[in-house]
């Protein structure tokens, strides 16, 4: 009677356990950090995350636990994506982001009026061609580019198309410009900061990153793993985001 019992139970903890996280990324743990450390905490293998984020960002990442939810991980990959990012101009990094060299283009302080920069950041929404930076995980002939790109290799890449729906200037106080975008998925947003900068005659490169939104799920209905426990992971569990 105890092992039918154990057995009934074991079984209906193995339906509850197969969802999906929303989870808060902090600033400098990887992706991968963060399914370690869900692993550890719900005692769980099959966890897979959908979308990438670097280490220096934060923000949402959906994470799926067990094989039901695992195979649908590439849906949310392909879903638009809101971002809020800070940029640095009058200076450019070969990552196109903090973690890189940084060249200063500018020694004294920019001129451009707010109303130059709105018109500037209008000219990036709506559908366009990116190239793909050189220190990203996409692959060129089985190769991933930052691997390439860390042996000092620069390669041709294809223009890809995305689609920037919009951007909004949230805070200017220079070298700083902070906005807000929803892309199309596969938009590099350190690219697109690089590109702005470009545009601006200054440079530009990301100095913060957030995601705030894949799809219709929100960094607001995110839980950090901090808050995780053995004890309560499974009330944070939902079946579908």
């Amino acid at each position: 009677m105890y092992f039918t019992s154990l057995y009934i139970k074991n079984q209906a903890t193995t339906i509850m356990t197969s969802g999906f996280f929303l989870i808060n990324k902090p600033s400098g743990p990887t992706s991968h950090d963060v399914i370690d450390e869900l692993r550890r905490i719900t005692g769980i293998r099959k966890i897979g995350h959908a979308g990438t984020l670097d280490p220096f960002a934060s923000g949402l990442l959906i994470v799926a636990v067990e094989r039901e939810a695992t195979r649908q991980i590439s849906n949310f990959s392909k879903m638009d994506k809101a971002y809020i990012a800070k940029l640095r101009l009058g200076a450019v990094s070969d990552t196109q982001d903090r973690t890189g060299q940084i060249t200063k283009t500018q020694k004294h302080e920019n001129t451009k009026t707010k109303i130059q920069i709105q018109n500037v950041l209008q000219q990036f929404v709506g559908e366009q061609t990116q190239v793909p930076p050189m220190y990203s995980a996409k692959k060129v002939g089985g190769k991933k580019l930052y691997e390439l790109a860390r042996k000092g290799v620069e390669i041709e890449r294809k223009p890809v198309n995305i689609n920037i729906y919009y951007i909004k200037m949230l805070d200017y106080n220079y070298p700083d410009l902070e906005i807000e975008a929803r892309v199309s998925s596969g938009t590099y947003i350190r690219t697109l900061a690089h590109d702005i900068g470009q545009t601006l005659g200054c440079g530009a490169y990301l100095e913060e990153l957030q995601r705030t939104e894949i799809g219709d799920c929100k960094l607001k209905n995110a839980v950090e793993t901090k808050n995780l426990t053995k004890d309560n992971w499974e009330k944070y569990l939902i079946e579908k985001p």
